[in-house]
């Protein structure tokens, strides 16, 4: 059988269990938080003290900081793409086998899109509160972010899109609560608790997603392998690597980004390094029998990668150097 035949017989037999996976990992829309639970109730008549403090303790915060919440957000807000990404997966269709019938995997797609969108909307509107950035600007690249589109190497291979999400959210994870862990101890407690809401909603995701891989190694390990192999070694981009700021060609602001966010400390080589390890542990890898010779060679590479790789993140230096974004006000450089 056709190896793409194989993964839609999985993914068809995963599928079924694929409500379970939504009733466990994702909450319904009248239970779960929204942004305006998080931010001033401009209905309320306390809202002019509530925005005053957001502006206030916005002062507190470092230019690097503000950066990285920037890029974070923008991230967010590109959600269009991704869900069009996740929704071209072979094995997902858009309805099921009769009219008004949904289908199981793009019912998780939507469902997962609408918990994600609250991340964007909720920092974006405290952004434009706090007065320390300039949204036209970053609306500007927001725009081009989701126009210039996203490539990250997993073509329509579920399997590999799901060695992706399953990286990626936490990934977002860890970026989301060290921001807000900055935010607290710079006494600003509302910012802290909203990245802090998020980043748990991340991990929720990241749960399920390696979930997905972990029941599809069960049917497929050989396959599955293969697949995890390949995404570790042309190595897994951030979604965000196409950013840019207006008048820029595509994908050159993010380097910058990048190396902000590595001095502040919320995401670095060393957390890259860290969540390999985690999802070799958790998928067991090193225990998997009845693989093909090789498969078996792939499971050695990733099971030697994160050593690899530490070795040569510790010969890194990460430039010092801040790079002067349009998102940000000169005024708000501290």
């Amino acid at each position: 059988m056709a190896l793409d035949n194989i993964r839609l017989e999985v993914m068809n037999t995963v599928e079924k269990e694929v409500d379970g996976f939504i009733e466990k990992y994702l909450i319904p829309v009248e239970e779960i938080w929204q942004p305006t639970d998080l931010l001033p109730n401009l209905q309320g008549e306390d809202y002019m003290n509530e925005l005053t403090q957001i502006r206030e303790e916005a002062k507190e915060l470092e230019y690097d900081f503000w950066v990285v919440l920037v890029a974070d957000m923008v991230t967010e807000e590109a959600l269009p793409t991704y869900e069009s990404w996740l929704m071209d997966m072979e094995g997902v269709k858009q309805h099921g086998k009769s009219r008004g019938e949904e289908n199981a995997w793009s019912k998780w797609v939507r469902h997962w899109t609408g918990e994600e969108n609250r991340h964007g909307d909720t920092l974006n509107k405290y952004l434009y509160l706090s007065g320390r950035v300039n949204m036209r600007e970053i609306e500007k690249t927001t725009q081009h972010l989701i126009n210039d589109g996203f490539d990250i190497g997993t073509g329509r291979d579920p399997y590999k899109n799901f060695v992706y999400t399953s990286f990626q959210e936490l990934a977002t994870n860890i970026s989301h609560k060290r921001v807000g862990q900055l935010a607290k101890k710079k006494g600003n407690k509302m910012l802290g608790k909203m990245c802090n809401i998020i980043a748990g909603d991340e991990m929720r995701h990241y749960m399920a997603y390696r979930e997905f891989v972990k029941t599809i190694f069960e049917h497929d390990p050989s396959q599955m392998m293969l697949a995890f192999h390949d995404m570790m070694k042309r190595k897994i981009v951030m979604p965000a690597q196409f950013l840019r700021e207006s008048g820029q060609g595509i994908a050159e602001a993010f380097e910058n980004f990048s190396n902000a966010a590595q001095r502040l400390g919320v995401y670095t080589t060393y957390d890259y390094i860290e969540i390999l390890e985690k999802l070799n542990g958790y998928w067991e890898i090193d225990k998997m029998r009845s693989l093909t010779d090789e498969a078996e060679k792939a499971r050695d590479y990733l099971m030697r990668l994160p050593d690899r790789m530490r070795r040569i993140a510790d010969r890194m230096a990460v430039p010092q150097d801040q790079h002067i974004f349009k998102w940000v006000e000169p005024n708000g450089r501290i």
